[in-house]
């Protein structure tokens, strides 16, 4: 197993190379990590010499890493091409538990700040998925917001967070960049009509993967701290999960 640099790293309208996060990384096991990326923004799977042409690298290199996946339960097989495994929804079923702890006291003390409905959405391919909301316990009046719901990654405040938390990419929209400046995104009427949300990245590194935020009744925010209350929110809920992957470490 050689050592560099990352290799590759998935946006949403392609592969980029990994920055550094500080000291060398594992290139054959980012190279698998790329492998899973590609295959879950493909459906309908990928070839071995498809896997090859994006990974660019050679056909045999790539053989052995889905070998690997396949032990493991990660990758499987139809016919000549491949497509994730049951492993990784496996895997996946046990982050929204720990999500759930460390983030929900967070969105609740969001929600009761703002009088909002809060929620935390994460990055899956060129979506943005509605993670985990809560509802303001006093509100009569609210917008409730289905958790598993999907839309575009540029679209929505929690989506434009997501992405304002990752390096600058040439073609991103508008929204981005002042996103990025800001430290947070706002949205009016983009996926509701009648609704406005907030939302700041959840920055554990410098990819950013999940989102905090707030969605509201209206055409604008109901009161200029809000914006300032979900950053601090996200700031809190990255330094919680930092910490728990370090007490991990420890273990």
């Amino acid at each position: 197993m050689g050592a560099g640099r990352g290799f590759a790293t998935c946006g949403r309208r392609g592969w980029q190379p990994v920055s550094s996060i500080g000291g060398e990384t594992s290139q054959t096991l980012d190279r698998g990590l790329t492998v899973l990326s590609l295959l879950a923004t493909h459906s309908d799977g990928l070839t071995a010499g498809e896997l090859a042409e994006r990974l660019s690298t050679a056909r045999a290199v790539v053989y052995r890493l889905l070998r690997t996946l396949e032990a493991h339960r990660l990758v499987g097989r139809i016919d000549s091409r491949y497509v994730l495994g049951f492993g990784v929804a496996e895997l996946a079923s046990r982050l929204r538990p720990r999500l759930q702890t460390t983030v929900l006291p967070i969105l609740r003390r969001l929600s009761q700040q703002t009088n909002s409905t809060s929620l935390v959405s994460v990055a899956d391919g060129d979506q943005a998925l509605v993670l985990i909301t809560e509802e303001p316990p006093e509100s009569t009046l609210h917008l409730a917001m289905r958790q598993g719901a999907r839309h575009p990654l540029d679209r929505g405040a929690d989506g434009v967070a997501i992405l304002a938390g990752r390096p600058a990419m040439n073609d991103d929209s508008k929204d981005v960049p002042r996103a990025r400046q800001k430290g947070y995104a706002l949205s009016v009427g983009a996926l509701q009509p009648g609704a406005v949300g907030v939302a700041a990245p959840i920055q554990t590194s410098d990819w950013a993967t999940a989102s905090i935020g707030v969605v509201q009744l209206g055409v604008k925010i109901s009161d200029p701290n809000v914006p300032e209350l979900v950053m601090a929110a996200a700031q809190d809920a990255a330094r919680r999960l930092i910490g728990d992957h370090a007490a991990d470490a420890r273990a």
